[in-house]
């Protein structure tokens, strides 16, 4: 199959496969004589194998250790369970940032009377201004 429908069929597009092949996390596949890329169910599984991961929040590098891990048969699962329970911790704490985000909004949001008059605490926020009485 082509590059398209090797897209279509893993659900990575084909400026993202060139990508992956150019910086090594798939191996470059087979081309005709016209020199077209032609992939097989194996690329297309391994491309699958890493929307997943990236779906999943992993880096490019982070993926490439699971891919490399998911190839060795000799791989000791607490390896991948390590690599895991850090990307959670990773998404915890963006998480509540993230959280405190919508909280510091909200509260901004607020404050805000969202009428015509120029004054806005949700911008003297951004800009650093110190909060005023009354708003």
């Amino acid at each position: 199959m082509n590059i398209g429908e090797a897209a279509e069929q893993s659900g990575v597009s084909a400026k993202m496969i060139r990508y992956y092949e150019q910086i090594g996390l798939v191996s470059a596949p087979r081309r005709t004589d016209s020199n077209y890329r032609v992939y097989g169910d194996d690329e297309v599984h391994v491309l699958r194998f890493i929307k997943r991961a990236r779906t999943l929040g992993f880096s490019v590098e982070e993926t490439g250790t699971l891919l490399a891990l998911w190839r060795d048969k000799t791989r000791a699962s607490a390896e991948v369970r390590d690599i895991a329970s850090t990307h959670i911790e990773a998404l915890e704490t963006k998480i509540a940032e993230l959280q405190g985000m919508v909280k510091t909004l909200s509260h901004l949001v607020h404050c805000c009377h969202g009428d015509n008059r120029p004054d806005c605490p949700i911008l003297d926020d951004l800009a650093g201004a110190p909060a005023r009485k009354g708003h």
